[in-house]
């Protein structure tokens, strides 16, 4: 066993992560698994921290090198519940946007939503990891992960679901993140127990939901039917599709460089 080096894997510490590492280290015995804040794991894989990390799909695109290592994923083919903007006034009004640092993604996508289809680029004002809506007095404000779900006290004009107005929008599914290694990088068969562990996830859901609903103050049904029913966990073609569209549009506003290689994801049994 002592010939055999540990991979140093990383992953959200949000509920709709709880699936992908389901008995992770039973599958993965040969693992160390960090728990962290999505911008804080693209971070330790971009400086070698990490080895694989579940990342947001635009730090993906942010350097070249990198390779999607399983078709698990964090989905979504409808509303998703847990990326929300709160809109003090109507969307097309926006002018000051608060952008939740926990991840990159859905600042990136709430950018583009926003610049698609109201063809405005507001202000932008950070929102510190953790931040409520309470803290900021920006036109809009964008949270995410479990803070997401439970519905914040106050007035808005609106609120937008991103996976459901990506989705309308686009006609595509969306993928917020996926499974990426750094390159040059011995994978010693982690994409064999990264797919294990998301299908043992996706088996055991109502167990899943059972112990984490207490901890987010939820109820088990509550909790059940978000990771059922709001999130996708398989990287398909059409996944794929949706990330094409979400790279393109990322370029045309600086979001994302040119040059990267969707066609390397693999998808093999998707």
């Amino acid at each position: 066993m002592n010939s055999v080096r540990r991979i140093r894997v990383g992953a959200v510490s949000y509920l709709n992560t709880k699936p992908l590492i389901y008995d992770f280290a039973r599958f993965a015995p040969h693992a160390e698994l960090v728990l962290d804040y999505p911008s804080k794991l693209a971070d330790a894989l971009a400086v070698g921290k990490l080895d694989v990390a579940l990342i947001p799909s635009i730090e993906f695109f942010q350097d070249p090198s990198y390779t999607i290592v399983s078709n698990a994923c964090i989905g979504c083919r409808g509303p998703v519940l847990s990326v929300k903007l709160f809109s003090r006034v109507p969307p097309a009004g926006i002018r000051t946007l608060a952008l939740d640092e926990g991840s990159r993604t859905s600042a990136a996508l709430t950018k583009i939503l926003l610049k698609q289809r109201f063809d405005i680029e507001p202000k932008l004002q950070p929102l510190s990891l953790g931040g409520t809506l309470a803290e900021s007095d920006a036109d809009a404000v964008l949270l995410i992960g479990d803070r997401a779900i439970h519905s914040p006290l106050g007035s808005f004009a609106e609120v937008w679901d991103l996976g459901d107005q990506w989705c309308r929008w686009a006609e595509r599914p969306f993928v917020f993140a996926m499974w990426v290694a750094r390159a040059g990088v011995d994978l010693c068969g982690i994409e064999t127990a990264l797919e294990q562990a998301r299908d043992a996830g996706v088996a055991h859901l109502p167990k899943i939901a059972e112990r984490e609903a207490p901890l987010l103050g939820l109820t088990q049904p509550e909790c059940l039917a978000y990771l059922r029913d709001n999130l996708y966990f398989y990287l398909g073609p059409s996944e794929r599709s949706g990330l094409a569209l979400f790279h393109e549009l990322a370029q045309r506003q600086d979001l994302a460089p040119q040059g990267v290689d969707l066609g390397s994801v693999h998808l093999e049994g998707a």
